[in-house]
């Protein structure tokens, strides 16, 4: 029988980019995969499954109640959507063609205002949000973020991610006060993030997550936080949630993959140094390349190996050999946001010592100029 590259006529892949939407996130264990299986082989009750599902993660996270929804991004959107309507049942069902009376602005950080594979105000506007920046690219204090709270004002959205700017911008702490001095609600999209507790313990009344990436479920995603809110985004399932709707192998698989995310020891990051030094030792015996750890710009616990190519010797740009690396018969994705600087990353979490060693082997053969073959 055929694997299921030859069926599909795919390529293998190696996944040096971390826990990437464009690659399938991530791998779920085998008991998560039992979990997803249970889902498929049996009937439920869905909107029970939701609300009982949803009671028990909250009991596992310590907040008032969550809701699952199909991935991180239709997170965002039937948030936006849950904190415009609310209890409106007519403007639930009318969202999309109703002239909005309501307040709909959502606030952001300019520096947030990013694209992080789908443009965030385009997930603002699904749910009937309409963007409005504080402050600048470059900077975002609390005293910016206020001023741009008016009537008007249906949330405050938070964004904390690697594509976001890091720099001179407000803490999730400092948006919560400006957040409670104002009387909006505090939407924090925290996608990748590692803490399931943090945000909505800091006074975040929704935190969003992906269920595939740290939690490394089945593709899903989860709304946590108060009980009124997360109630709103639950309702949209008769809305514009309808079109995003997560099935039952998705809820019961993120509900087990969380249970296992708590129960586990995080990698540490000594562990992943470890991992990474005769990698790194390797590629610093090559001409024009400099390797060294790097830590997560964003602040997450990953440390990874950045990989600085120097053009002039190498007689290549960093993003010639990133798009070598991912064009070989088996592709090899590493990170490659600072292509532009000269260097890519690789992220160990996903891969074995094997895999480096391939790795190491294809940069060598693309520096000398030799074709890329199968192993």
């Amino acid at each position: 029988m055929s694997s299921v590259y030859e069926k599909y006529g795919l390529k293998e892949v190696i996944n040096a980019s971390g826990r990437m939407t464009i690659l399938g996130v991530s791998t779920p264990d085998d008991d998560v995969i039992r979990a997803v299986s249970d889902g498929l082989s049996h009937y439920f009750e869905m909107q029970a499954l939701a609300e009982n599902s949803g009671r028990y993660i909250a009991g596992l996270l310590g907040t008032e109640d969550a809701v699952v929804v199909s991935c991180a991004a239709a997170g965002i959107t039937q948030a936006i959507a849950g904190v415009i309507v609310k209890d409106d049942p007519w403007l639930l069902e009318n969202l999309h063609t109703a002239p909005l009376q309501v307040p709909h602005e959502i606030v952001i950080a300019k520096g947030h205002n990013v694209n992080f594979g789908a443009p965030v105000g385009t997930l603002v506007a699904l749910g009937g949000g309409q963007l409005k920046e504080a402050g600048y690219a470059n900077q975002c204090t609390p005293a910016q973020l206020a001023m741009a709270i008016t009537p008007r004002t249906a949330a405050i959205l938070y964004i904390k991610s690697h594509h976001c700017v890091q720099k001179s911008h407000l803490s999730i702490e400092q948006a919560v006060t400006v957040a409670r001095q104002h009387h909006v609600p505090l939407i924090v999209d925290a996608a990748a993030e590692e803490d399931l507790q943090y945000y909505s313990h800091c006074g975040a009344d929704l935190v969003i997550y992906s269920g595939a990436k740290a939690i490394e479920g089945p593709a899903s995603g989860l709304v946590a936080g108060r009980q009124q809110p997360v109630r709103w985004v639950r309702q949209q399932s008769s809305g514009i949630g309808r079109a995003m709707k997560v099935g039952k192998e998705s809820i019961l698989g993120l509900s087990k993959a969380i249970e296992r995310y708590l129960q586990r020891s995080r990698p540490a990051m000594a562990d992943m140094e470890a991992k990474m030094a005769p990698f790194i030792r390797q590629l610093n015996t090559l001409s024009g390349v400099d390797a060294s750890v790097v830590y997560d710009t964003a602040g997450r616990q990953i440390a990874r190996t950045r990989i600085q190519f120097d053009e002039t010797v190498t007689g290549q740009t960093a993003g010639q050999i990133l798009q070598q690396l991912q064009e070989g018969d088996i592709a090899i994705y590493c990170r490659g946001y600072n292509a532009s600087e000269g260097s890519i990353e690789v992220d160990v979490r996903s891969i074995s010592t094997t895999q480096l060693t391939f790795i190491f082997q294809r940069i060598t053969t693309i520096l000398n100029g030799e074709k890329i073959l199968c192993p």
